[in-house]
């Protein structure tokens, strides 16, 4: 599938091009029963996920959204944001496999062949997740990281790991890397003029700094700190899984080195997951 949109767009254009690609890779045999088996994310399916995946995707290309009740036993729908993503998930909750299959499948035909003939310029305001309004850019890197952390809910669910650094894997790490000042000065309350260092390691690899200035504002940087209160190392993986709220830290926590003042270490983990 080739994909030609604006310059500043092929990035993420290329990074949703090849998660969407893998994911219908992964569902297209399927049988009904691994449709239904968990995934990492929260109280959805195999079958849920696709479902929001096309959903949104449809969302995108300008469809209007399905006119639909939710049943009142969903316990995971907690607020206007989540009862607006159910509503694509749950209108789907008994399509056949063969139904899931072919709707994605027409979903990326049709993505692909919008985003093949882009020509508006990347600051050009449109629909965004909620119905409300962001740039084309913002838009479409959202889907790449939307697409990326899906394929690996579904592999997880389907025992198939992978990609853990294809394109995508680079916009999800900028877009979790930008809440993570927020989690250590505001969440996890750093103290003025203290720094945080994470280091993370594997398939994508990089070290960054948080650091609190004397006002209590937090800056994310790539130099190193001399003497940070906190670090923070861990594998690609379990950062992405504890960023995305897909597991607590205490399922982790082998997997996470911690060392300095051990409570404000504890407190940035339990505020680690900067994904709604």
């Amino acid at each position: 599938m080739t994909v030609h949109p604006h310059p500043s767009l092929q990035p993420h254009a290329d990074a949703w091009t090849h998660s969407i690609e893998a994911v219908s890779e992964l569902v297209a045999d399927l049988t009904e029963r691994e449709w239904n088996r968990a995934t990492p994310c929260p109280a959805w399916s195999v079958r849920d996920v696709v479902s929001h995946i096309i959903g949104i995707e449809t969302e995108q290309l300008g469809d209007p959204r399905p006119i639909h009740t939710l049943p009142r036993d969903l316990r995971h729908v907690v607020d206007e944001f989540t009862r607006y993503m159910e509503v694509q998930v749950d209108v789907r909750r008994h399509h056949t496999a063969a139904e899931m299959t072919s709707e994605l499948e027409y979903t990326v035909i049709r993505r692909s062949r919008q985003l093949r003939n882009e020509k508006r310029n990347p600051a050009t305001m449109v629909r965004g997740p909620l119905g409300d309004q962001v740039t084309l850019e913002d838009a479409l890197r959202l889907r790449a990281f939307d697409v990326w952390i899906h394929e690996q809910d579904l592999r997880a669910a389907l025992g198939v790991p992978g990609n853990w650094d294809s394109p995508g894997a680079y916009v999800v790490r900028d877009l979790l890397l930008a809440g993570l000042p927020k989690v250590v000065a505001k969440s996890a309350g750093a103290p003025a003029g203290s720094a945080v260092v994470l280091d993370v390691h594997g398939e994508v690899e990089f070290m960054r700094t948080v650091r609190v200035d004397a006002s209590g504002r937090a800056t994310l940087e790539k130099s190193p700190s001399l003497g940070p209160v906190v670090t923070l190392a861990m594998d690609w993986p379990t950062y992405v899984r504890l960023a995305a709220g897909r597991v607590r830290p205490h399922a982790v926590a082998d997997r996470v080195k911690a060392e300095g003042d051990a409570a404000l270490a504890e407190a940035i983990l339990a505020h680690f997951a900067v994904t709604p």
